[in-house]
C-alpha cells in the first residue's frame, strides 16, 4: 500500500487546458484509489477547453445553439453548463461518507461556503438560493438582477466525491448564450472580471486554498492525477 498522509488532502495545479474526457479519467481513477484506501484525498485545479457539459438531467432543448463548441455528456449532477479558459475548475475528490456521513447536502453546502469565502476576499458577496445550487451574487443594477458567479455538479460513488465547482474568473461569458445555464433562464451569469475584480488565476488559487482549509482541514501540495500518456495528451500544442 501507498504511503501518504491520511490526514492532509492533496492539492493539485495542472497549468494549461485540460481535455475534458482525460480529467474524468483521471478523476474516476483516482476516486477508485481513494475508495480502496490506495491514494489520499485530493482536489485538483485546471481549466478547459471551451465546451459544454450535460449533466444527468440535463434537457434537450436547453442546448441552444450545438454547433457551437463541443458537448460531453457527464455522470456529475445537475444540467448544462459552460466551461473554458479563465474559468478556475476545482475537482474534488474527498472521502464523504468518513466526512459527513450520508449527509450529502451538507456536504453541498460546505462547497458552497467554501466560494462564497473565497469570493470574499475579493469583496464579492456571493449567496445561496434555497432550490439553486451553486453561488451568485446581486448587481446593484436592478436590469440584471441576481447572476450566477459559480457552479457546482458533484458525483459521490461509494462515498468517495468527484467532479466538484467552476469558478468564473474571467472567461468568454458569451458561451454561455449557447445553452440555458444549469437549466436557469431567468437568471443570467457573471465572473470576477465582469464584476470589476480584475486579478490573476494564481491570486484565486491561494484563495481557494484558504478557504478551503479553514472548512476541510489542512492541504498538501500534491501532483495532479494525470498519467504520462494523458499528461502529454493535454499539454500545449498537442
Amino acid at each position: 500500500m501507498m504511503d501518504f498522509d491520511r490526514s492532509a488532502i492533496g492539492w493539485a495545479v495542472t497549468s494549461g487546458p485540460v481535455p475534458y474526457p482525460v480529467a474524468v479519467a483521471a478523476m474516476e481513477r483516482r476516486a477508485a484509489e481513494i475508495r480502496d484506501g490506495r491514494s489520499s484525498e485530493l482536489v485538483w485545479l485546471l481549466e478547459h477547453p471551451a465546451l459544454y457539459t450535460a449533466g444527468t438531467s440535463a434537457r434537450a432543448e436547453d442546448l441552444k445553439d450545438a454547433g457551437r463548441l463541443p458537448v460531453f455528456a457527464t455522470g456529475r449532477g445537475g444540467q448544462y453548463t459552460y466551461h473554458g479558459p479563465g474559468q478556475r475548475i476545482a475537482y474534488v475528490m474527498l472521502d464523504v461518507q468518513r466526512r459527513f456521513g450520508s449527509d450529502v447536502r451538507a456536504f453541498v453546502a460546505t462547497l458552497e461556503r467554501w466560494i462564497v469565502d473565497t469570493l470574499g476576499e475579493f469583496g464579492v458577496t456571493g449567496e445561496i438560493r434555497p432550490g439553486r445550487v451553486g453561488v451568485w451574487v446581486v448587481d446593484p443594477n436592478p436590469a440584471s438582477g441576481e447572476r450566477k458567479v459559480a457552479a457546482i455538479g458533484i458525483r459521490i460513488r461509494r462515498g468517495v466525491s468527484f467532479h466538484g465547482i467552476s469558478l468564473n474568473v474571467a472567461p468568454d461569458l458569451t458561451h454561455y448564450d449557447g445553452i440555458v445555464p444549469c437549466g436557469i433562464a431567468d437568471h443570467g451569469v457573471t465572473s470576477l472580471a465582469d464584476l470589476g475584480r480584475t486579478t490573476s488565476m494564481k491570486t484565486v488559487d491561494r484563495a481557494l486554498e484558504r478557504s478551503f482549509t479553514a472548512l476541510f482541514g489542512p492541504c498538501v501540495a500534491s501532483d495532479a492525477p494525470l498519467d504520462a500518456a494523458a499528461a502529454a495528451r493535454s499539454a500545449p500544442g498537442a
